[in-house]
């Protein structure tokens, strides 16, 4: 199969080198010194004390270069993945499959979900339906990501833990396309279940990001302290509170308690969240797909979300301070009565 790789970085590095070690006709899309080591080296992944370096790839800047796929495989962060949708036209063949394998609420949620907001659009991630009408909903597949990696220098990437990235079609069918793919990632040693809602595992992983990543750029904290801290503790839990209403509401099953997901961060130790990490390297963070599309998800079914609001709030104003999130919008929501606000 042939599959691209969009955004080849930490992950989408780890998943084109096993990919391509389970024999599958691979191309990189990267750039910057990253690209030109890979280029002239191959990708270098370091894993289980090993170092396995991918020579055949083929690594580009370029999606014309790459032409028709039979999958290409998102791994950049939402807000990238939307202003690169344009180029990824080249390599759209009649059947290509789209993955995306990202943090947050994907541009397609809502389509062929059963119920009074199929195929509402989701403005926070997606504004004026950008990747909907250039991508199109028929060509997605979800993916949850889990695996923890970084790369150590240009054209190496080292995996820390996880192999795991489930998959799903948004009508919850087990497809052809799926099953191939999944079949593709195991046999490169990874693990792709196929699931019959991947909605319910983008919540989860969902509900940590939400109020961890957030609380952990506004404080500085390490998620180990976010987790076991009284105070932040228990503000995230009432923001995972509101987004688990937020969720059911819209058919979602939370499979775990909310005291055991917030346990298993903690359990992860001094890890500096991704956001975090972002906001001291200077770049622009991904606020909307974790938190913005959650508030717009909560006023579809009419549910409060006075915390996560606080924090959403908080953190757009601390990241617009730093030049690190888009200018302030003109105008109000339409629902909110500017004259509440300072009342």
């Amino acid at each position: 199969m042939k599959i691209a790789i969009y955004g080849a970085g930490a992950i989408g590095g780890y998943l084109g080198v096993q990919l391509a070690r389970g024999g599958q006709d691979v191309t990189l899309i990267a750039r910057g010194a990253h690209l030109e080591a890979m280029k002239a080296n191959g990708l270098t992944l370091k894993i289980d004390g090993e170092e396995c370096v991918a020579t055949d790839c083929f690594c580009t800047d370029d999606p014309r270069e790459a032409g028709p796929q039979d999958f290409v495989i998102i791994t950049l962060k939402a807000h990238q993945a939307y202003e690169a949708a344009e180029r990824l036209k080249p390599m759209l063949g009649s059947d290509t499959a789209v993955v995306t394998a990202m943090n947050g609420v994907p541009w397609w949620y809502f389509y062929k979900l059963e119920g009074p907001f199929e195929n509402h659009r989701l403005e926070s991630v997606d504004p004026g339906g950008w990747q909907w009408n250039i991508i199109g909903p028929k060509r997605a597949i979800g993916c949850v990501v889990y695996p923890a990696t970084h790369i150590e220098a240009p054209g190496v990437v080292v995996h820390t833990y996880g192999n795991k990235f489930p998959l799903g079609e948004p009508d919850g069918s087990i497809s052809e396309r799926c099953q191939q793919l999944g079949d593709a990632m195991d046999k490169a040693g990874l693990k792709a279940p196929v699931r019959d809602n991947i909605r319910d595992d983008i919540w989860i992983k969902l509900w940590g990001n939400l109020c961890f990543n957030p609380i952990s750029a506004l404080t500085g904290a390490t998620l180990d302290i976010v987790a076991t801290d009284i105070p932040t503790r228990i503000l995230a839990r009432s923001m995972m509170m509101e987004a688990q209403e937020i969720g059911e509401k819209l058919g979602a099953n939370f499979r775990v308690d909310i005291h055991r997901r917030i346990n298993g961060a903690a359990e992860v130790g001094a890890h500096r969240t991704s956001m975090l990490q972002d906001l001291e390297k200077g770049k622009e963070l991904e606020i909307d797909a974790l938190v913005t599309a959650v508030q717009e998800m909560g006023h579809l079914v009419n549910v409060q979300t006075p915390y996560l609001d606080a924090v959403l709030g908080l953190i757009q104003q601390r990241a617009r301070v730093l030049g690190l999130y888009p200018t302030f919008p003109s105008d109000l929501p339409s629902e909110v009565d500017a004259r509440e606000l300072v009342d």
